[in-house]
């Protein structure tokens, strides 16, 4: 096992061992484990009482961060004409068609989020393999898969997430910075639980969020107290 580093296991002291708790407590802890060098990102992972096999088990959707992620997300923009355009003016990192579905196949991947309009998506339905396992396909479920691509630019720049349980029923998201507030980060927590809430599949019996933890980049993981998730 790698041995950890000097500023993580002083971190880690920070964390009352076998104590679960609430959100707002496990900001205000996660905070002080934070990097001191840089502005870590604040994630969230939940295990859901949910079998992902079964696809009316499958839990997905998007929520808009009330105050952003704190980061600018590169957005790429599979579209021509005029639809290109208005992406371009909306801020979008880089738009194109054909040529850009080529360099993508080839292995590009150098951004965080890819949108189509659904006319070309015929053509970008073939990047399956390269986009589906990092969650960059574009879907109409997410919004983005969209007639209007600009606007799904500005959503997703302005701080629109996507969570997608995974294999193993885990769900991986951001919801800030260390150098957000506190209150800042409980919101955008809250934001984003309320909408995983409302995405619980009927299927699903038993208690739907059994474990989490909220934790910085390369930080120790925050127990959560599920109880009031």
């Amino acid at each position: 096992m790698a041995q950890k580093s000097k500023a993580y296991r002083a971190a880690a002291e920070k964390i009352e061992e076998g104590k679960f708790y609430a959100p707002a407590e496990a900001v205000t802890v996660v905070k002080e484990t934070g990097s001191k060098k840089f502005d870590s990102t604040v994630e969230v992972a939940l295990k859901l009482g949910v079998d992902p096999r079964k696809a009316d088990q499958m839990v997905r959707g998007t929520v808009m961060l009330p105050h952003g992620t704190g980061k600018t997300a590169r957005v790429i923009v599979f579209a021509t004409g005029p639809a290109a355009e208005a992406a371009l003016a909306a801020g979008a990192d880089e738009v194109g068609g054909a040529e850009l579905i080529e360099k993508v196949a080839g292995g590009y991947t150098a951004f965080d989020s890819a949108v189509s309009t659904p006319e070309l998506m015929g053509q970008v339905g073939r990047l399956g393999k390269v986009l589906g396992p990092r969650g960059l396909m574009p879907n109409p479920k997410t919004g983005t898969v969209t007639p209007n691509p600009a606007k799904a630019v500005e959503e997703i720049k302005g701080g629109k997430i996507e969570f997608r349980v995974d294999k193993h029923a885990n769900v991986h998201f951001i919801i800030g910075k260390a150098g957000f507030s506190g209150d800042q980060l409980a919101e955008n927590f809250k934001a984003a639980l309320d909408e995983i809430n409302r995405a619980k599949p009927s299927s699903s019996k038993g208690r739907y969020i059994q474990k989490g933890s909220l934790s910085t980049t390369f930080g120790p993981g925050v127990p959560l107290d599920v109880s009031v998730l």
